[in-house]
């Protein structure tokens, strides 16, 4: 037996309305996931869990040197290929009343549940490219500072991690720093970032910025992985591919209600670069390396 709907309202729900708030609610809550740290150059068109998106890496050309009677050798273009896997699929479902109604009001998820559905979204994409992104990080001594000296050794620590990347010759646009919320607390005690218009700029802006200062940008978040507390990096690095797909609507067969729904598709993956990461014999990157456009440390915290 068919039901019908019980506001007739429903069958015009417009799901695109519904998508654009999604997002707009749901990028400003990602530090790991957020374009500060991971691209999104490569997200292509997912539509399933198990998707692959597929990147080749071109190897750069060997310069010779021109001369008679030798002439010139041409070159083949030679390409390393990388796989993005869209491992994960997250789907959040909103039961109402009235789907007209709440389509015709604010249409930005603003109600209190929803914006928690929406962070709980957010935490678990975050959680994935925190562990994606230091888990292939290098890792870096461990910060020792006493009880008096942690600002001043926090900062340095960034200062030597970003000696670390210059000395790999990562570009310096796009550079970031992530701190744990312990490490924030003291890091904001130092100058450099108390002060930070005087050395870049500064304020605390969306994404868990604290500041921007000496051509990186600082951050913060609690979605942290265990035993560590800096990261530094470059956002060429990692990638994220993240699409909100399979909106629906209907009459709900437990509830007199409707439901909304829609799935989270997305994955993630360390990006290896020619010339910086050993390629192997079958044309690909050895992945077990870590890769040398991140680093992290853990900081051991006096009593």
């Amino acid at each position: 037996m068919a039901f019908s709907y019980q506001h007739a309202g429903t069958h015009s729900f417009v799901p695109e309305a519904w998508a654009s708030s999604l997002l707009v609610q749901f990028d400003p809550l990602l530090v790991w996931s957020s374009r500060l740290v991971s691209n999104r150059d490569y997200e292509g068109e997912i539509r399933n869990k198990g998707d692959v998106v597929h990147v080749n890496s071109l190897i750069r050309p060997t310069v010779s040197e021109y001369s008679l009677p030798e002439g010139m050798t041409a070159q083949r273009p030679e390409t390393v290929e990388q796989e993005i896997p869209i491992s994960e699929a997250d789907y959040l479902q909103l039961l109402i009343e009235d789907a007209e109604r709440v389509q015709l009001a604010t249409g930005d998820f603003s109600s209190p549940i929803n914006k928690q559905m929406v962070r709980a979204l957010a935490a678990k994409a975050d959680t994935f490219m925190a562990n994606i992104i230091t888990g292939s990080a290098t890792g870096l001594p461990n910060v020792s500072p006493t009880s008096g000296s942690i600002p001043t050794s926090l900062y340095g620590a960034i200062l030597d991690m970003m000696l670390a990347l210059d000395d790999n010759d990562v570009p310096e646009g796009g550079r970031y720093v992530v701190v744990s919320p312990k490490a924030k607390r003291y890091l904001i005690e130092h100058p450099a970032i108390a002060n930070a218009a005087a050395y870049g700029e500064g304020g605390v802006t969306a994404n868990g910025v604290v500041a921007r200062l000496a051509g990186f940008t600082v951050a913060s978040t609690t979605a942290m992985p265990t035993g560590v507390d800096i990261v530094a990096g470059h956002s060429e690095f990692a990638t994220y591919a993240s699409q909100f797909t399979g909106f629906r609507e209907g009459q709900s067969e437990k509830y007199r209600a409707d439901y909304i729904d829609t799935l989270h598709l997305y994955g993630g993956k360390i990006v290896r670069f020619p010339g910086m990461d050993t390629k192997k014999t079958d044309n690909t990157f050895d992945e077990t390396k870590p890769t040398k456009g991140i680093v992290k440390a853990a900081v051991e915290w006096p009593a």
